[in-house]
C-alpha cells in the first residue's frame, strides 16, 4: 500500500509540473505574437545640425617664409703652414687654442741658422760680382782709349803716305819711301783691328759680369726670402684653432701648424630644394638678395641675427640635391664657425592671396563653403604655400565668402550647419609670475652674470627682469633647470 501511494503521489506531481510548463509556454507564445502584430510607433525625423567654426576669405598680401637648416662658416680662414722645415725655435705666448691674435703678430720662428748662412754667402757672391763688373768696366775704358790711340796713329801714317805720294809726283821723293809709308799705314790698320777685337772682348766681359751680378742679386733675394720664411706672422686679426705644434718641435716644410679664423666675417651656408630655390629667382632668372633670419638654440636661449642671401654654389655637388646658398651675418655676436643653426627664409610677397588654416583645405585644394540657408557647398582653391598651421591660397572666386575652418568626416556638401563666427582673436593668457626671496634672486642673478656665452643684450634684459618684484615663472624654471637645481 505504501508503494502504491508513493507512486500515485509522484504521478500527480509530474502532471502538475507538465501543466505549469504548458501554461508558461502558451503565455510566452501569446506575448510574442502580440508584439509582432502591434503597429510600431514612428517618431518624426529631424535634420541634424552641426556647429562649425567659419571664417571669411579676405584676399590681400601675404609674405611666405619657410625654415631650413644650415652651418655657420667663416668667410676668411687661413691655414697656418710652416714655410720651411726645421726645429721650432720660438712660439708666441698666446699660440694656443682659441687665442685672439692681432694682425702682424709673430706666431712662430724656425731656427734660422742655415738660412742666415746662405744669406751671408749670397751677399759675398754679390760683392764679388760687383767687383768683377767694375774690373770689366775699367778694362773696357782702357780698350776704348787704346783703340782711340791706334786710330790716331793710322791717321798720322795716312797723312805721311799722302805727303810721300805728293813728293813722288813732284819728283822729289822716292818710290821706296812711298812703299815704306804704305806698309806703315797697313800695319797701323792691322793694329786697329786688334784693338777692336780687344774692345769687343772687354764689352763681352761686361755683359758677362752684369749677367753674373743679376744672378747674384736673385740669389740674394732668394736667401732673404728663405730667411723671412723662418718667421710666421698673422695676416689678419683672428682666433687660433687646431693648434698642432709645440716649442722645440720639429716641423717639415708646408706642414699645417694651426688655423687662423676671423670670427667677425661669418656667413651661413644652407641648402634648399630646387622648388624652394626657384621661388627666389627674379624674372631674369637671377637669385634675389632676400633677407633671412639665423637662429641658434643655445641651451634654451635663442641667439638670432639677420642676414641677406648674396650668392649660390657653382655646382650641385656629388651626391647632393637642390642648391646651396650663402648669406653673410649682419652680427656675428654669439656665433662660431661650425654652429648648426635654423635659417628662416622670407620669400617675396604674394599679392591677392588669402591665408587659411591648414585644417580648412585638403591636399587637393577642396574646402567647404557656407552657402544659402547655412548649408555647405563645395569650393576649390589653389594652394600656393604651406607654412606651419596655415596655407596661402589663391581663391578669387571665394573672396568675401565664409568657409569652414576645420573639416571633419561628419561634414559634407548639403549638410546644414550652425556657423560660429569669432571676430576677435582670443587674447593670449597672462604669463605666470613669481615673487622670489632674496637668496633665490641673488643665485639667479649670479648665474646669469657668469654666463659669458649669452649675448650682452639678452643678459641685460634678463637681469632687468630679475630685478623686478615679480619674475616670469617660465624664465625662472628655465634658468634653474640649467643650474641643475
Amino acid at each position: 500500500m505504501r508503494f502504491l501511494s508513493r507512486s500515485l503521489l509522484g504521478l500527480f506531481l509530474m502532471a502538475v509540473t507538465l501543466g505549469l510548463l504548458t501554461f508558461a509556454a502558451a503565455s510566452v507564445w501569446t506575448a510574442v505574437q502580440a508584439k509582432l502584430n502591434e503597429v510600431p510607433f514612428a517618431r518624426p525625423a529631424q535634420e541634424r545640425v552641426l556647429a562649425v567654426n567659419v571664417l571669411t576669405v579676405t584676399p590681400g598680401t601675404a609674405t611666405p617664409s619657410f625654415e631650413t637648416f644650415g652651418e655657420v662658416v667663416s668667410r676668411r680662414t687661413l691655414d697656418l703652414r710652416a714655410p720651411s722645415g726645421g726645429p721650432v725655435l720660438r712660439l708666441a705666448e698666446n699660440f694656443v687654442e682659441g687665442a685672439a691674435i692681432p694682425a702682424g703678430t709673430l706666431l712662430l720662428e724656425i731656427d734660422p741658422a742655415d738660412a742666415q748662412a746662405a744669406l751671408d754667402v749670397a751677399r759675398t757672391d754679390l760683392e764679388e760680382a760687383r767687383a768683377s763688373l767694375r774690373d770689366a768696366e775699367r778694362t773696357l775704358t782702357l780698350a776704348q782709349d787704346d783703340l782711340a790711340g791706334t786710330q790716331s796713329q793710322v791717321e798720322l801714317r795716312q797723312r805721311a803716305l799722302t805727303r810721300q805720294q805728293d813728293l813722288a809726283e813732284r819728283g822729289v821723293g822716292s818710290a821706296a819711301a812711298v812703299e815704306t809709308a804704305e806698309l806703315a799705314v797697313a800695319a797701323a790698320e792691322q793694329s786697329v783691328l786688334s784693338k777692336r777685337q780687344a774692345l769687343a772682348t772687354a764689352e763681352s766681359r761686361i755683359d758677362t759680369a752684369r749677367t753674373t751680378l743679376a744672378r747674384r742679386e736673385i740669389a740674394l733675394a732668394e736667401a732673404e726670402r728663405r730667411l723671412a720664411d723662418t718667421r710666421l706672422t698673422a695676416d689678419f686679426d683672428g682666433v687660433l684653432s687646431d693648434v698642432a705644434v709645440l716649442a722645440g718641435g720639429l716641423v717639415s716644410a708646408n706642414e699645417r701648424v694651426a688655423r687662423l679664423i676671423d670670427p667677425t666675417e661669418l656667413e651661413v651656408a644652407f641648402r634648399l630644394s630646387t622648388a624652394q630655390y626657384a621661388r627666389l629667382l627674379d624674372d631674369s632668372g637671377r637669385l634675389r638678395q632676400v633677407p633671412v633670419r639665423i637662429t641658434l638654440d643655445a641651451d634654451g636661449i635663442d641667439i638670432s641675427t639677420e642676414a641677406t642671401i648674396t650668392r649660390e654654389s657653382a655646382s650641385v655637388g656629388e651626391g647632393q640635391t637642390g642648391r646651396q646658398l650663402f648669406a653673410p651675418l649682419d652680427s656675428a655676436a654669439g656665433f662660431r664657425p661650425g654652429d648648426f643653426v635654423t635659417v628662416t627664409v622670407v620669400e617675396p610677397p604674394l599679392e591677392r592671396v588669402a591665408v587659411l588654416p591648414a585644417t580648412a583645405v585638403d591636399a587637393a585644394g577642396n574646402l567647404l563653403v557656407l552657402g544659402e540657408g547655412d548649408r555647405l557647398e563645395a569650393g576649390q582653391v589653389e594652394i600656393l604655400r604651406r607654412q606651419g598651421d596655415d596655407v596661402i591660397v589663391r581663391a578669387r572666386a571665394l573672396a568675401g565668402r565664409e568657409v569652414v575652418a576645420e573639416r571633419s568626416p561628419l561634414l559634407g556638401i548639403g549638410i546644414r550647419v550652425a556657423p560660429i563666427r569669432d571676430g576677435a582673436a582670443e587674447a593670449p593668457p597672462e604669463p605666470e609670475m613669481l615673487t622670489l626671496d632674496a637668496e633665490r634672486r641673488a643665485r639667479l642673478i649670479a648665474f646669469v652674470e657668469a654666463n659669458t656665452r649669452m649675448p650682452a643684450e639678452v643678459r641685460q634684459r634678463m637681469l632687468s627682469q630679475l630685478q623686478e618684484e615679480q619674475v616670469p615663472a617660465e624664465m625662472v624654471t628655465r634658468l634653474e633647470s640649467r643650474m641643475g637645481s
